[in-house]
């Protein structure tokens, strides 16, 4: 799995038990998703279609840096359906994970647009001549 994105638990990150809220959390996973499936299927027309069950494993507390990780479970035609957790950057605990989310790219007219992609690739990749 690879981590991509850092953050710092604020105060206005936290629900009233102290701890993180989980819908931060879930706000947090949907866009690194989104900005994920984007730059594989290199459409800024891509939407979140599905996540599966969503297993809370641990928490979070102010000051603490987590990392949320992306990968790649397959491409359909129009979709990249990846898996994600995030885990505390400090003490690799899983704090969640979720085993699928379907991401669907788009055409103009909001209709699923096959995306003809294969495989995972870097944009360091598609940039060499």
């Amino acid at each position: 799995m690879r981590f991509h994105t850092r953050k710092w638990i604020k105060p206005q990150d936290l629900n009233p038990n102290g701890t993180l809220f989980g819908g931060r959390l879930l706000e947090w996973i949907d866009e690194e998703a989104a900005l994920y499936a984007i730059i594989q299927l290199e459409n800024p027309r891509t939407v979140t279609k599905f996540m599966s069950e969503i297993d809370f494993r641990s928490s979070a507390t102010e000051g603490d840096i987590i990392e949320i990780g992306m990968d790649v479970v397959k491409f359909g035609t129009a979709s990249i359906t990846l898996r994600s957790e995030v885990r505390n950057k400090m003490t690799r605990e899983v704090i969640i994970s979720i085993d699928r989310i379907v991401m669907v790219a788009l055409d103009d007219n909001g209709k699923a647009k096959p995306h003809g992609k294969t495989q995972v690739e870097f944009v360091k990749d598609r940039l060499k001549e």
